[in-house]
Parts: C-alpha cells; sequence; structure tokens
C-alpha cells in the first residue's frame, strides 16, 4: 500500500537554523531517503506558506487566497510517498524522518487510482 508521509514543522523556526545546522539537517533527510531504497516512490520540500495560493469555489466562482488555509504554528514543509507493507510499517518510516524529532509526520494513506 501507498503512503504519504507528510512532514509538519514551524517553517519560521526551520529557516533561521544556522548554517552548519541547515546542512546537518539536509545530511539527516539524505540518510534517510538512502535507509529507505527503493521503498521511497518520491516527495519534495515545499517552498514556504508565503508562496502558497489557497483555492475554492463558491457559487461557480473560483476564489483564491495568498498563503495558506489555515493558521497553525506548524506547516507541511514537505512530504515522501512510500510502499508500505501495513500501516505499522509506514509509521516505523515515518519515525525515521529528522523532522519528526523536532515536529510531526502525518502518515496517509492512498486510494488507489
Amino acid at each position: 500500500m501507498q503512503y504519504a508521509l507528510l512532514i509538519c514543522q514551524d517553517e519560521v523556526a526551520y529557516d533561521a537554523l544556522p548554517p552548519d545546522e541547515a546542512a546537518a539537517s539536509t545530511a539527516q533527510y539524505e540518510a534517510f531517503m538512502a535507509k529507505v531504497g527503493d521503498r521511497l516512490l518520491g516527495g519534495a520540500r515545499l517552498r514556504p506558506t508565503t508562496e502558497s495560493t489557497t483555492v475554492r469555489v463558491r457559487d461557480d466562482k473560483v476564489l483564491t487566497t495568498d498563503g495558506p488555509f489555515a493558521e497553525t504554528k506548524e506547516q507541511v514543509g514537505g512530504f515522501y510517498l512510500v510502499e508500505a507493507a501495513d500501516l505499522d510499517e509506514a509509521i516505523e518510516l515515518a519515525s525515521q524522518i529528522p523532522g519528526a524529532s523536532f515536529g510531526c509526520v502525518e502518515v496517509r494513506p492512498l486510494w488507489p487510482m
């Protein structure tokens, strides 16, 4: 089964990391990706919420709003798409993502298309 592992963290705090800590964090993510191997189907780091646009359709009109859809302390900063045997394996993979140690990782199963 495929799962999306949504990495949530305080993007302001993450962006304020000193360069050496940011480089160490990047190295941790690279190590995670190497460890997961071919179970990793894809993923990406997202641009900051200040660059996002929220789209809604109301009464057949497209409404757009700059920024995220909700005010929160943590934002989705990136994601991985993984193949896992079951939820337990997906949770085990999510627990290895570096961001889980200072933010959280939401595990979401995908509907088959």
